[in-house]
């Protein structure tokens, strides 16, 4: 035991292929349910006859334990070793799962769904960090984002038919089993940060107004995600669209996501960050823009594939922007904190906004949204930029 869980002095290589992957499968299991979540509201509308204000703060509530792990983590990240904390957080995610089975109640089932978005929440900020102290953190997060995206896709194409044949339980019974699974990897994770000060010997000063707004540029575009995700299955429904065509949309979304996320994987920095992040992130609202109104097919297809491509070439790009702020991953933790606050208070501001299914208004939210955020991160993006030209080093 005292091999598998190390301590804090314990050393690993966390640039190994082995380490890698178990940092991969444990950040999937991580997102097992927020990746898919405009299907499983459809799951609690159409399947548990949940309204979908109800649906919507059922998943709010989950996004909230996810967001509170994460600020948590932030404080405690090099306090604690990081495999017990990772086995911590699994615990918590399963149980979460199991306990949400057969639950019809909307008070129990919303503590339910807390539960397991509290470990949820740190597995994924805990996976971010490790990823970020990597040698190359933009092409190890797009690899992490990629494996999300992966598992996304098969999950939004498969739900539908999974929903019909084993209900929603089943969907539940999968996830706690994920979650569980990833205790067979918690012995090829780094127990703290020790890897990043062999990397990185000497990291460059970077004010603290320049890291305060690029903070809340991530803070803004994640709130944006959060507001139009959690709605995207039902802005199609709502247009008319059937269930399974949306479900394929999101799909080929998923498809594009991993692309986009794979262009990261190959070009790196070769044409910097913030040219790619920046158009990311502004195509990101012209691609939601489409959606506005009842949108036809064509413009909901073309909407949401270019939204899902545009927000997955964008985001290894930030969480990398955020590592080159400092050498032992407390940016990075923040950020995770702040993206997942914004997932969290997103589809909260989304169902308080809904009225009578306007999805207009809340898509609208969205776009200011990402425009204010791509105007705070162009400071610090720049910065970053600059001394990269003139060092060809990343901190």
């Amino acid at each position: 035991m005292t091999a598998y869980l190390g301590s804090k002095k314990t050393i690993i290589d966390i640039n190994t292929t082995r380490s890698i992957i178990a940092v991969l499968f444990v950040s999937v299991a991580g997102a097992c349910m927020f990746i898919l979540q405009p299907v499983y509201v459809q799951g609690l509308v159409g399947y548990l006859h949940f309204s979908e204000s109800d649906a919507g703060m059922i998943t709010a509530a989950e996004m909230f334990g996810l967001a509170a792990t994460a600020v948590v983590t932030n404080f405690i990240i090099n306090l604690v070793n990081w495999r017990l904390l990772t086995l911590i957080f699994i615990a918590l995610a399963t149980a979460g799962n199991l306990l949400s089975i057969g639950v019809t109640d909307i008070n129990l089932l919303i503590m339910a769904r807390v539960l397991a978005g509290l470990g949820c929440g740190g597995l994924i900020s805990i996976t971010f960090i490790m990823m970020g102290l990597t040698q190359r953190s933009d092409r190890n997060i797009a690899l992490l984002v990629v494996c999300v995206l992966t598992y996304g896709a098969l999950g939004l194409f498969v739900m539908p038919s999974v929903f019909q044949y084993f209900g929603v339980d089943g969907v539940l019974i999968f996830f706690a089993a994920f979650c569980a699974s990833c205790a067979l990897f918690v012995a090829y994770l780094p127990c703290s940060h020790q890897m990043h000060e062999q990397v990185v010997a000497e990291v460059s000063s970077y004010s603290m107004p320049i890291k305060l707004l690029s903070l809340l540029g991530v803070l803004a575009y994640n709130l944006a995600i959060g507001i139009v995700w959690v709605y995207m299955f039902l802005v199609g429904t709502d247009a008319g669209i059937k269930e399974q065509t949306v479900a394929n949309v999101l799909t080929a979304s998923q498809v594009l996501g991993i692309a986009g996320a794979l262009l990261v994987v190959v070009f790196e920095r070769r044409f910097g960050r913030h040219l790619p992040l920046l158009a990311g992130i502004v195509g990101g609202a012209i691609a939601i823009s489409l959606l506005l109104g009842k949108p036809e097919f064509l413009l909901f297809t073309i909407g949401v594939c270019a939204f899902n491509f545009l927000w997955n070439l964008s985001m290894p790009y930030i969480f990398a922007v955020l590592a080159d702020f400092d050498a032992r991953g407390k940016m990075v933790a923040v950020g995770i904190s702040l993206q997942l606050v914004g997932f969290a208070f997103g589809p909260a501001i989304a169902s308080a906004m809904l009225g009578d299914a306007n999805y207009t208004l809340v898509n609208t939210i969205a776009i200011v949204l990402f425009i204010v955020s791509a105007i705070l991160l162009f400071p610090g993006l720049r910065v970053q930029d600059k001394h990269y030209a003139a060092t060809g080093k990343c901190n």
